[in-house]
């Protein structure tokens, strides 16, 4: 790493987008990843869409309980 770095060419807001959304990954440990592919393979679908799912029926779950 350089002492000190020149940023008098540097623009700001360069890469600000306003209204821009963040999507989180998310890390699944190694048994339940091979859990979740295993269903998405069995019923046709793709690993993200069965994750959307279990997570969206969990938090109604949760939801109902509260």
């Amino acid at each position: 790493m350089k002492p000190e770095y020149d940023f008098s060419k540097a623009v700001r807001g360069k890469f600000y987008h306003k209204g821009a959304e963040l999507r989180l990954p998310i890390y699944l440990d190694a048994k339940l990843q091979t859990q979740v592919e295993r269903l998405a393979q069995k019923i046709g679908k793709e690993v993200g869409d069965v994750v959307k799912q279990l997570v969206k029926k969990e938090v109604e779950l949760i939801e109902s309980l509260t």
